[in-house]
């Protein structure tokens, strides 16, 4: 008699935790069936970016929120184009394949330390944030936006020229357009 309670009581207290638990395979089906959409998940991103960008013009307000997902856009992009094992760091995974550091060693794939799928997800996620956090006015801190737009200009520059320092030094490109594909041929065999 009293397992009899304890199963009932544990169905109604796991009721809150099954909601949550369908809702989270739910949302993650969801991404998983935008996976191999590339091009169509960053023609989402980019709406939301422009819906972003629009409010904040339109508004003319918030540029601190606009700010700091600049920011943080820009890491996360640092982040896409840096190699998961980055020799500069002088800590090598040696699970994997890494950058050739000499010129004597074998081709190894690029692996980025952000894959493209986490970083089109922080970028959407990101954007959605701030575009809640410009519905509170709270967040529309007063400031001088020309100073916000010429410090991040600058900062962008100093950071890409660092990023493209260390692709030349270490010999890698990130991106796969115009590297060859090899294809494999069978004879039928």
């Amino acid at each position: 008699m009293m397992q009899d309670e304890d199963i009932q009581s544990s169905s109604k207290g796991n009721i809150c935790t099954q909601a949550w638990t369908r809702l989270s395979q739910t949302y993650q089906g969801w991404l998983d069936s935008w996976t191999p959409h590339t091009t169509s998940r960053w023609i989402v991103a980019i709406f939301l970016v422009i819906t972003f960008v629009l409010r904040i013009v339109l508004s003319q307000g918030w540029y601190v929120i606009a700010y700091a997902l600049g920011i943080y856009h820009l890491n996360l992009f640092v982040s896409f184009l840096t190699p998961k094992n980055d020799p500069a760091m002088g800590i090598e995974d040696n699970d994997g394949p890494s950058l050739p550091t000499r010129s004597n060693e074998e081709f190894r794939p690029f692996i980025r330390r952000l894959p493209e799928f986490k970083f089109w997800y922080s970028v959407c996620k990101s954007t959605l944030i701030g575009l809640i956090c410009t519905l509170f006015e709270c967040f529309n801190v007063p400031v001088f936006w020309p100073i916000l737009v010429m410090y991040f200009i600058t900062l962008t520059c100093i950071t890409m020229r660092r990023q493209i320092k260390h692709m030349i030094k270490y010999r890698y490109i990130p991106f796969t357009y115009g590297k060859p594909k090899y294809q494999n041929h069978l004879d039928g065999k």
